[in-house]
């Protein structure tokens, strides 16, 4: 079963988008390939469910952290490599023997190109060979080319490097006929060899890059637990694309899986609540995450309500949106999945009284799913209040609001209980509204 990320949610948290500079994506975006990128587009798409996997991929990046190496290889080669091994076909010494010469008469007689694409793609090859055994030798000299996650690409470059038909390093030096020989051994008996040597290594590019962010910006590496032990422990916990983020800590298990989140505007609640759904998403995929320290039982899915838009075209409007979000989440969780669960400021669309009655009923009957963790932010702290006698399920949490000269500071910090912090009025006069009216 995949790992269950619906577009509002992707696009509550900003994980997705190449050409968003502020989305997850790019932050991790720092391959030097089209390979790895296309690689770790697939990894944010889809995030892993099984926890032996998840601690698989977490233990790849952690080496590569732990053992930094620059990627030598030039993306054109590479690029230009792929294109010459995939547009070939396997190719017999007399297939290759018929197409040179095609390629090498079209040149001769009418002009034509292929032939110099036929060897700019054999010189490239050739080129990302020696690269790679450049590379193969270093780690053989530092013991890191077994048992490490460089054995498979270092047994692949090993048995090709070792072939002495691949001893030339350049085919301009060769006659026509050694070039059809080439031809036939990168086309033919080594092209299966040679496509995986690519993706293995489009894949050490990505895990050097996201190595690298972590190690740049100080993210930990999570465990992951079966989804039976249905837990969630996390210290430290900031968004990753914040530079100096105040770090929080939070945990969730089968007997407190509801955090009620009170505090003034701008107080951080928001940020905090994408924090956590950004951490619980790259988690999944064997990510690092920005924090000191992740212990997580493996969940079905995650759905976020923070930016609900209306509908114009449906005749939606912004509190029945809200509505049919809840709705959607109520589904979902009744039907037995494993949820993690952001609402920010529940129902917001609609009048005081109805909110508070609202809040106060979804709230009280999501403590019953106790597979799922739900974090639910609020203005109306009343509600709060009116849940004190379920404290034991619930966790009652807040972010304060300092005032300096009648002006709001905000500390960030998570403290335990219920604020009744409102600093609205006190920001619009501050800013003089009332003074220009």
């Amino acid at each position: 079963m995949s790992f269950i990320a619906d577009k509002q949610t992707l696009d509550d948290l900003s994980l997705l988008g190449k050409y968003n500079p502020n989305s997850v994506f790019s932050l991790f975006n720092k391959v030097k390939t089209r390979g790895a990128e296309k690689l770790l587009d697939a990894m944010f798409q889809q995030p892993l469910t099984d926890a032996g996997k998840i601690n698989s991929r977490s233990a790849i990046f952690r080496y590569f952290s732990d053992n930094p190496v620059a990627f030598p290889f030039d993306d054109a080669m590479l690029d230009r490599m792929e294109a010459y091994v995939d547009g070939a076909g396997e190719s017999s010494l007399m297939l290759s023997f018929f197409q040179v010469t095609r390629k090498k008469l079209a040149e001769v007689l009418l002009r034509g190109e292929e032939f110099q694409l036929e060897m700019t793609g054999i010189n490239s090859t050739l080129q990302v060979i020696k690269t790679a055994e450049g590379l193969l030798k270093q780690l053989e000299k530092e013991g890191r080319d077994k048992n490490t996650p460089w054995e498979k690409w270092a047994g692949i470059v090993r048995h090709i490097v070792q072939d002495p038909r691949l001893k030339e390093r350049s085919a301009n030096q060769l006659s026509f006929f050694q070039v059809v020989k080439l031809h036939e051994l990168l086309t033919g008996q080594f092209r299966g060899q040679l496509i995986q040597l690519l993706h293995l290594t489009y894949e050490i590019d990505l895990y050097i890059a996201v190595a690298g962010v972590a190690r740049e910006r100080g993210f930990c590496y999570a465990t992951a637990f079966p989804k039976s032990d249905n837990l969630l422990s996390a210290k430290g916990v900031r968004h990753p694309g914040l530079d100096k983020a105040v770090p929080n800590s939070l945990s969730f298990n089968g007997k407190s899986n509801v955090l009620f989140l009170t505090g003034a505007n701008m107080a951080g609640k928001s940020t905090l609540m994408k924090s956590t759904g950004i951490l619980v998403y790259l988690a999944h995929m064997g990510f690092p995450v920005a924090a000191t320290e992740l212990q997580f039982s493996v969940l079905d899915g995650i759905y976020s309500s923070v930016n609900v838009p209306d509908d114009i075209n449906k005749g939606y409007s912004h509190f029945y949106a809200e509505v049919l979000r809840v709705k959607k989440v109520a589904e979902e969780v009744a039907d037995g999945k494993s949820l993690f669960i952001i609402f920010d400021e529940l129902f917001k669309g609609t009048n005081v009284k109805d909110a508070y009655d609202a809040t106060l009923a979804v709230t009280e009957a999501f403590t019953d799913f106790t597979d799922c963790f739900f974090i639910i932010s609020t203005h109306i702290f009343e509600a709060g209040h009116a849940l004190d006698k379920m404290e034991d399920q619930i966790q009652f949490r807040f972010l304060p609001t300092v005032m300096k000269d009648n002006v709001p500071q905000y500390t960030y910090q998570l403290e335990k209980g219920i604020t009744t912090d409102r600093q609205g009025m006190i920001i619009i006069e501050n800013e003089g509204i009332l003074d220009m009216l």
